[in-house]
């Protein structure tokens, strides 16, 4: 496996949706799709991972998620209201009960005072419930703060579900 332990992540993942009976939609922007792949690598994804919305530029987290223009140009894509709208978004744009999303600066270029290189801001939420937000700071290359990324964004999910019964 290319990706051992971000693949037993995602199983983990995966068998905690599944013994509830819920499933999970993704809201990227920096990690490009990579928390998708990353379940979409484990057999039988399609039974609890409903869709995924790349949204890499304003217009598409607006477009697609529902993201606020006023959020964006007063916070920035890479905020936690930001990243609250699109778990939100992507929760109302989907049939998932479960949703996580990932904005962040994964460098080399692109960070700013209070938000430097390795800032990267991420949300969780249950249909229907208030979204939980976080900003981490990851050291490392481009590839190495998203894939720190794509870990904590998989290892949210299965904290957010403890909360779960399972069916």
């Amino acid at each position: 496996m290319a990706d051992n332990r971000l693949y037993q992540l995602a199983e983990r993942v995966g068998e905690a949706l599944k013994s509830r009976a819920l499933t999970l939609v993704t809201a990227e922007s920096c990690t490009g799709g990579w928390v998708g792949e990353a379940v979409t690598m484990v057999p039988g994804s399609s039974d609890w991972y409903e869709r995924g919305f790349i949204t890499y530029t304003y217009i598409s987290k607006r477009e697609m998620l529902g993201v606020k223009t006023q959020t964006l140009e007063q916070r920035g894509a890479v905020s936690e209201q930001t990243v609250k709208e699109m778990v939100t978004g992507a929760l109302a744009a989907s049939h998932a009960q479960v949703a996580v999303a990932v904005s962040g600066v994964a460098g080399p270029a692109g960070g700013m005072p209070g938000k430097p290189v390795g800032t990267v801001c991420l949300a969780w939420a249950l249909k229907n419930g208030e979204p939980i937000a976080e900003t981490r700071h990851y050291a490392g290359d481009r590839e190495a703060v998203r894939r720190q990324a794509v870990e904590r964004a998989l290892a949210g999910v299965l904290e957010l579900l403890r909360v779960v019964p399972k069916s």
